[in-house]
C-alpha cells in the first residue's frame, strides 16, 4: 500500500448543508464518486497548509478559520495514512468557483448516506452529526 496523508474541507451553510465534489470520471481514484473537497499533503505541508491549499485549488476560496474536527487511519483503494477533516462556515456561496471536478451540490447530512461515496468518507459523516 501507498502511503498517503490527506486533508479535507467541509463547507457547510446555515441550512446545515455539507459541499460535495461529483469526481469526474477521467480521475484514478474514485472516479464518478461523490467526495469531501482536498487531497494529498505533500511533502513538508502542515495539514493545516493542506487544506487551504487544496480548498483554493478545487474552489478558488481562501479559507478564513478551518476547525479540525477530525484526524483518522485509513486504508482504501491501494493507500493508506491520516485523513485530517476541517470544517468551516460558508455563508456566502458565490464567493466558491469549482476548480476541479464534475459537479458539485450542497447536501444535508441524511442526503449524503444515499451517495456514491468511499466507506473511509462515509465514516467521516459520523463525527459530522452534531458538528455542523
Amino acid at each position: 500500500m501507498q502511503k498517503r496523508d490527506v486533508a479535507l474541507i467541509i463547507l457547510y451553510d446555515s441550512e446545515k448543508r455539507v459541499l460535495l465534489q461529483f469526481r469526474d470520471a477521467k480521475t484514478n481514484i474514485l472516479p464518478l464518486h461523490w467526495a469531501f473537497f482536498g487531497g494529498a499533503i505533500e511533502e513538508g505541508e502542515t495539514a493545516d497548509q493542506a487544506v487551504r491549499r487544496e480548498c483554493f485549488e478545487e474552489l478558488d476560496y481562501h479559507l478564513k478559520n478551518p476547525k479540525l474536527v477530525l484526524a483518522q487511519k485509513f486504508k482504501e483503494h491501494g493507500f493508506e495514512g491520516t485523513k485530517y477533516a476541517y470544517i468551516e462556515f460558508c455563508g456566502d456561496k458565490s464567493v466558491l468557483k469549482l476548480q476541479e471536478g464534475q459537479d458539485w451540490g450542497w447536501f444535508k447530512l441524511s442526503e449524503i448516506k444515499g451517495l456514491k461515496m468511499a466507506e473511509h468518507d462515509k465514516g467521516v459523516l459520523k463525527e459530522l452529526e452534531g458538528k455542523v
